[in-house]
């Protein structure tokens, strides 16, 4: 698969995280996110894993159970308390803020170089957010904020670890992505309940919604996500994350009838810029034999 194929199927993850809000709205019961959010993630991953019929071996268990807490775990409640103290719109223009995150984890951990096209485009990409999701009556609200911060950092890290580390030899994809799914559906499963209660009555319409998220905006994208981390530059996937409020404020337009202003039409079109200015910065250069800059490639598994 050529870099620009890959790039295309990895912005499906993003984009099917992006039908989340608009799911959790109109088709699952209320006052329930983090049960959407462990039924996103814990029966997909243990399907996954049955169907593999692959488990972790030796420092793998270790290293599953904190990539599956931050990417999953640590997140989902996070980005729950966000939530519950901040307008939505304020929330992800928070989120925005994540490939800038990216970019300074990634000068730390995995010691790649910051690029000014790069740290431009993730400038440009939180600003084009906060265009398309403030609105005037945005709210700031500190430990809202700090949640919010709080979830898209341990997501950030998530990547930079799922990068440095790798995979196991001979896993795939799809057991790697079940891994983590389950992991940190075991981890929200007593959250869950302790904080939310019993599981509410469900009709037909709440059943299809968790099936998407499970399948669609669970297994499906977290393979797809897991995968474009590992072979990507880690600016890539950071900006594509940006697709998610994109994608949900255009179908909330287009479906919840939603109103639309020319300020957003601006918003989106600098995002969109952001990416496309992301995947220049990201290509690599050409190099002489004896210049040749270091690799960024990922630690291999052991």
């Amino acid at each position: 698969m050529n870099r620009i194929t890959l790039t295309l199927v990895t912005a499906l993850a993003p984009a099917a995280w992006g039908t989340t809000y608009l799911v959790t709205t109109e088709l699952l019961p209320a006052g329930h996110p983090l049960l959407a959010g462990l039924l996103r993630s814990l029966p997909a991953g243990l399907l996954a894993v049955a169907l593999t019929r692959r488990l972790p071996r030796g420092a793998w268990w270790g290293k599953v159970l904190v990539l599956g807490g931050l990417n999953i775990g640590a997140f989902f409640p996070l980005l729950f308390l966000a939530a519950e103290r901040l307008p939505g719109g304020v929330a992800a223009a928070v989120a925005g803020a994540q490939p800038l995150i990216v970019l300074g984890l990634g000068a730390l951990v995995l010691r790649e170089r910051i690029r000014p096209l790069a740290a431009t485009a993730a400038v440009a990409g939180a600003g084009g957010v906060a265009l398309v999701v403030l609105g005037p009556a945005a709210a700031l609200d500190l430990w809202g904020i700090l949640a919010a911060l709080g979830g898209v950092t341990a997501t950030g890290l998530g990547m930079i670890l799922t990068k440095r580390w790798g995979r196991p030899a001979g896993v795939g994809p799809v057991a790697f992505a079940g891994w983590q799914l389950s992991a940190g559906g075991l981890l929200l499963l007593p959250l869950t309940f302790a904080v939310e209660g019993p599981i509410p009555p469900v009709d037909g319409s709440a059943v299809l919604g968790y099936l998407w998220l499970a399948t669609a905006g669970g297994i499906i994208a977290y393979t797809l996500w897991f995968r474009g981390i590992q072979n990507l530059p880690v600016i890539v996937p950071g900006l594509l994350a940006l697709l998610s409020p994109v994608v949900a404020t255009v179908l909330g337009v287009l479906v919840a009838g939603e109103s639309f202003t020319g300020l957003q039409l601006v918003g989106i079109i600098i995002t969109l810029a952001a990416l496309t200015g992301g995947q220049l910065a990201a290509r690599p250069r050409r190099t002489s034999a004896t210049t040749a800059e270091p690799s960024a490639a990922p630690v291999p598994a052991r």
